[in-house]
């Protein structure tokens, strides 16, 4: 209904975008995306998004590409950080990922997500001792199930456990 009312309103079309990729239907959520980066080329979040999706699509150098030019719109897009710390660790870019999410963690804000990736790239970068401080960190600053109502960080929070539990218990 927004975009009815509003069809100019780039972030409109970025937010149904990302309901769109949620709901797993990817080439409408890209269309949106292209939409919100078409009426507004210089909303960082439009370009997480589109990140997203190409990543999710295994067009890495793609989403590297999109999340670069969100970073260089918003140098403090901590999502962007993570995601391209993620994209880099796919790539098997271990030390540009931990890089990626170390400068994620200056901004102060989603700390569990930030020290369970890290945990996850020195897993499989394998320094396991690393992963193990930084599991525990994230387990430390992720909510218990219900606690928040958060699925997605239960999600991540249950992930972590199970990363754990593969290196004190091979």
């Amino acid at each position: 209904h927004l975009i009815d009312r509003h069809p100019d309103n780039a972030i409109d079309y970025n937010n149904r975008g990302l309901i769109y990729f949620q709901s797993g239907q990817l080439l409408k959520a890209l269309a949106d995306y292209d939409k919100a980066i078409q009426l507004n080329p210089q909303l960082a979040s439009a370009y997480n998004n589109r990140a997203n999706y190409y990543a999710a699509s295994g067009s890495l150098n793609m989403a590297l590409a999109d999340y670069d030019r969100a970073l260089d719109l918003n140098p403090s897009h901590v999502r962007a950080w993570i995601n391209r710390g993620i994209t880099w660790r796919d790539l098997g870019q271990y030390a540009q990922a931990i890089e990626d999410l170390e400068i994620a963690a200056l901004f102060g804000q989603l700390q569990g997500n930030i020290f369970a990736e890290k945990g996850r790239t020195y897993h499989l970068w394998g320094d396991w001792n690393l992963a193990i401080a930084d599991y525990h960190r994230a387990l430390a600053q992720l909510p218990l199930d219900g606690d928040s109502g958060e699925q997605a960080n239960a999600r991540l929070r249950s992930l972590v456990e199970i990363w754990l539990q593969q290196l004190l218990n091979p």
